[in-house]
């Protein structure tokens, strides 16, 4: 596995229940903030074979942006399972529910 995959696998594993965090987030936290859709490609590649909490990964908008219609039902079941509300407007309100790991350790 690559550097910045494996990176993109560890940040994923971390989100907490009732939290998220955006694909861009997720690239910039791994060294690469402008690898969004890299991070896209890790996941729909990587979810079920590393076990990532995929559903717990969504657009900047705080939107669920899975085309697929039956998977997006799915990952907002999920969410919602975990206590995370959506607006109106079928946003996830990030300044609640964002995520923010730790940065890595300098050494």
């Amino acid at each position: 596995m690559q550097p910045f995959t494996e990176r993109v696998v560890t940040i994923i594993r971390s989100i907490p229940s009732g939290k998220v965090m955006t694909y861009g987030q997720i690239a910039a936290c791994a060294g690469s903030p402008r690898a969004a859709r890299q991070v896209v490609r890790i996941l729909h590649s990587m979810s079920a074979s590393q076990q990532l909490p995929w559903h717990r990964v969504v657009n900047k908008q705080g939107e669920i942006a899975l085309g697929d219609a039956d998977s997006a039902e799915e990952q907002r079941w999920r969410l919602e399972e975990e206590g995370i509300e959506f607006t109106l407007d079928q946003r996830i309100p990030l300044e609640r529910y964002h995520f923010e790991p730790d940065p890595p350790a300098e050494g």
